[in-house]
């Protein structure tokens, strides 16, 4: 059990973003975002897979931690869009990089 602690200590940054980013859904979501704004329902038809609250979950978790900002409109009724931040958008990379990964290793990956 010990070197699983050395190995965390010896990463702490990584452990940080994993805590932002290891959310369940928060990579659709940002995956999602990064193709432009969004109101709530559209983002949930692009995401089939999640259900309301939990795409009401990731989207808190996601801005309370500056990746997606959530802009209310005053209008009737109320407007509400979300899209990603700078700190959102420049995690594009590594999604990018993510993807490139998941096509070289597919299934193998799980193995």
């Amino acid at each position: 059990m010990e070197p699983q602690k050395e190995d965390a200590q010896g990463f702490p940054r990584i452990c940080a973003v994993l805590q932002i980013l290891g959310a369940k859904w928060a990579f659709l979501v940002i995956a999602e975002l990064s193709k432009g704004p969004k109101r709530f329902n559209q983002l949930h038809r692009d995401l089939v897979v999640v259900k309301t609250q939990s795409l009401t979950d990731a989207l808190r978790h996601l801005e309370q931690n500056g990746i997606v900002l959530r802009q209310v409109f005053p209008t009737v009724p109320v407007t509400v869009e979300y899209s990603l931040t700078e700190k959102g958008m420049d995690f594009q990379l590594s999604l990018q990089e993510m993807e490139k990964w998941a096509e070289k290793w597919g299934a193998k990956a799980i193995d």
